[in-house]
């Protein structure tokens, strides 16, 4: 089956001509600023998942990393600032000195946040 493409402007379309409701499925595409725009305009937008279309997958935020998970506490380090120095010498050797260290502590700390490692 072709998919079928919606826009912005698509969007703010269909809602002028009073239609408020737009069925989702695999041949149902919504750029980015058409999935807000519909937001926005209160269209409720019927799908069997609850991730936006363009929402990227990312299992290992959702992966437990309480001290419950056996291969969770092995591949993790001892402590914090073991794995923060790992990362600033993975870095380093990537990009060596092109990154500013306040950023990089910046950047370092929001990521293990997000994974549930403070």
């Amino acid at each position: 089956m072709a998919k079928r493409f919606f826009t912005e402007w698509d969007i703010e379309e269909m809602v002028a001509r009073g239609e408020m409701t737009l069925q989702m499925g695999d041949e149902v595409v919504l750029t980015e600023l058409a999935y807000e725009k519909a937001g926005r305009l209160g269209m409720r937008l019927v799908q069997a998942h609850q991730l936006p279309p363009a929402a990227p997958v990312r299992p290992y935020l959702a992966q437990d990393t309480s001290s419950s998970c056996q291969a969770c506490r092995e591949a993790q380090p001892a402590d914090d600032s073991t794995l923060r120095q790992r990362i600033r010498d993975a870095v380093a050797a990537r990009l060596g000195n092109l990154v500013d260290p306040a950023l990089l502590e910046t950047i370092i700390t929001r990521v293990l946040n997000n994974v549930g490692m403070k």
